[in-house]
Order: structure tokens, then sequence, then C-alpha cells
């Protein structure tokens, strides 16, 4: 990457948007038909705008906007969730203490009247802030220091801290224990609440929420955040004013602008009542934030639907509910974990197999049946009620 942040010239600019879908491998391969080009700086470029595409729309959409090298890009929010996030908080003044390539920061800046984006790597730094001009977030002050010495020299209180620990060790491999992170929050969590009225963690959602309550203490909400079903982040609210128990919101951003939540404490999942069932004519499967979240029981209660067995978290009905919120099966009957039993039941040989509380993989059940990804039947591997493993046969329900 360039030593030093800079922009590029309309030239430059001009062969970064004609070469946005070219591999970069093949463009650094016709370096030399491009003599006065920079070719690895645009070719970098490229491959962040490439990385960035699905999660940063607008940003790769506007070809003034610098990105630095594509991990920091893996690393940001998406816009969909930075949006979600920031919808949840407002303001006089956040310190976004992590601030990374600034998409929170961003966001944030438009629910607060003041926004403090405090990053450490100087060259992503300068990025962030040059970014921040160029997309009007001119509330943002962005600061060049680490976490540490921005919280020793700063003097106000925040309305909220916000911190997104870096997760990776020492040996570049991913880590998701608090203690694991950088900055280390335990040892910081006593100053960061005498600096601010609220401080909100973004973790890994591999990290146990039931732990991570406990070692943090004062945590007034948890928010686990999905993205079209695939869970992207947890936040824990954590305030010295809390009292009582975390609620826990499990939310599903859905592509249509939507979502879906269910609301619950750990308390509330513990005493939901919950009854048992075979197989009913509908099947259903919550979405990864709930399922995340820990809400087995409490998503049972709400939509009066029976549990196949306490550990395998599907659930039936014999009518159908329509505003679940994660997957609904029509559920056609139940067959043996048998090739022969299950073959006939498959015309193309082809299913979309899920495993829940089942002792083999997709791929050794693939292996061993020889049934191949896709087509409209679903099977789910799991165990039922009476401890026995059985395969539902479904499709995709409608209303």
């Amino acid at each position: 990457m360039y030593s030093s942040m800079r922009t590029f010239s309309e030239t430059e600019k001009e062969f970064i948007a004609e070469h946005l879908h070219q591999h970069p491998s093949e463009l650094m391969l016709q370096a030399k038909r491009y003599p006065d080009l920079p070719m690895l700086e645009l070719v970098q470029q490229i491959q962040a705008r490439q990385k960035a595409a699905g999660k940063l729309p607008s940003w790769v959409a506007n070809p003034d906007v610098v990105f630095p090298v594509t991990l920091s890009v893996e690393q940001s929010s998406s816009e969909a969730t930075a949006a979600f996030k920031a919808s949840l908080v407002s303001g006089k003044l956040l310190v976004d203490l992590t601030g990374g390539f600034g998409v929170d920061s961003l966001y944030f800046a438009k629910r607060f009247e003041q926004v403090v984006h405090v990053e450490q790597n100087q060259e992503l730094q300068e990025i962030a802030k040059y970014n921040f001009g160029l997309l009007g977030a001119d509330n943002v002050h962005s600061i060049n220091t680490t976490a540490q010495q921005f919280l020793e020299s700063f003097e106000s209180i925040a309305d909220v801290i916000y911190l997104d620990p870096a997760r990776r060790g020492g040996r570049d491999e991913k880590v998701h224990l608090l203690e694991d992170c950088e900055p280390d929050i335990l040892r910081l969590l006593p100053q960061l609440l005498r600096k601010a009225h609220t401080v909100i963690l973004k973790t890994s959602p591999m990290l146990d929420i039931d732990l991570a309550v406990e070692q943090l203490g004062t945590v007034a909400q948890v928010w686990v955040v999905a993205l079209q079903n695939e869970c992207k982040e947890v936040l824990y609210f954590i305030s010295r004013a809390a009292t009582g128990e975390a609620e826990r919101h499990a939310v599903n951003l859905l592509a249509s602008g939507g979502m879906q939540q269910l609301t619950f404490t750990k308390s509330q999942e513990d005493q939901a009542k919950v009854t048992f069932a075979d197989p009913e004519a509908f099947v259903y499967e919550p979405n990864t934030a709930i399922l995340k979240a820990g809400g087995y029981r409490s998503i049972a209660a709400k939509y009066n639907l029976h549990k196949l067995h306490p550990n395998s978290h599907l659930y039936t009905s014999s009518t159908y509910v329509a505003d679940f919120p994660g997957r609904a099966f029509r559920c056609s009957g139940t067959s043996r974990y048998n090739k022969k039993e299950l073959l006939p039941l498959l015309p193309q040989k082809k299913a979309n197999i899920t495993v829940r509380n089942f002792p083999e993989s997709v791929a050794e059940i693939r292996k061993k049946t020889g049934i191949k990804e896709g087509g409209e039947v679903y099977l789910f591997f799991t165990t039922d009620m009476h401890q026995k493993p059985v395969v539902l046969v479904c499709r995709k329900a409608t209303a």
C-alpha cells in the first residue's frame, strides 16, 4: 500500500472505474501496459472496492472515496448494520474509540451533534478523515491516537463511548474472548464508565453472551444483529445506571428494509412454558439472531409453537404462522436416515440439508447418501421428542 494517504487524479479514478470488475492479479500482470500509472495502488483500490461492494454500496458508488487495505474493509461494519446501530442512540457527543475506516462514525454522526473518531493507525485515520469530508460528515472530529491515550486526556463526559476492539491475536489469528482483544475492555471498563453515560461494546458473534454479561457487569441491553439471516455483531450496552436483568434483543435486518425482532430476558427465557410434539403440518427454523441470543423457549411461547426436542431448536404447528421470524416450511412427512428410504423421495437426487441436534454433519450425510445440493426439497436431520434421529421432508411454506 502507499506509504501515506493520497488522493487520486481524474485519470486514475477513471482507470479504477473502468477496471472495477477485473481480477486484481490479471491487472498486475498487465502493469507494463500502463507505465505512467501507479498500478499497485490502483489495483489495491480496485480490490478494496470489490470487497466493499456488498457492504458499503454508497461508498463504492462515490468515485472520490479512498479505500484502505482490504483487511480494514473486511473488518468494518456494513452500512446496514451501522445505520441500525446508530438508530439505537442519540445525543450531543459520541466517541468512537476504535474508529477504523469510519463507517460506524459516519452513521453515528447523523444522530449526534458531535462525534470523535479515534484511530491509532495514522494512514487509516487520514483516509477516514478525508472521506468524512467527502461524505458530508462535518461534525466528526478525527484524531490519530490510541484508545488509552485518548481516555487519559479526555476530560469531558460523553453520552456514549463506542468500542469495536480488534479481534486478531499477535500471530494474526482470530480471537473472540474479551481478554484477548485490543484494547482490553475489561481493564478499561472502570475508566470508560467514568467518562460516558453509556458504553457500547461490539463483540464477535462467537463470544458466549452469558459469559460476556457476567464479565462486563452492569449490562442494560444486549443486541444481537443479523443481516439477511447472517449473524453480524453482538452489542452490549453498559451503564452504571443499569439495574436488573439485561434485555436481549434479537434483530434480523431484511433485504426489504424491514426487520424481525424478539425481545426477552434470561429469566423470561428460563421460565417460558414449552410443549413438545411430533412434526405437524408446518416446521419452523428461527433466524440466526434468535438462536444466538438464546431465545429457544421464548420464540415457542410467543408464537404458540411446539418444540421437536429440547435441543433441536426446530418448531412445529398444525396451522401456518405467517409472521414467524425465520424460515417456515410445509412438512410432507418424515423418513429414517436411510439412503434407500430417502432417495425415492428426491426424483432429482437433490435437496437442501440442515442439521439440528444430529450426530453427523451435512458433508457426512451427502457423502453417505449421494444427495446433491439444491432443488426445492429441504431435509432437516434432527432428533425428535422420543430421542430418535429423524429426517423431516419439507418444502418452503407460503401463505
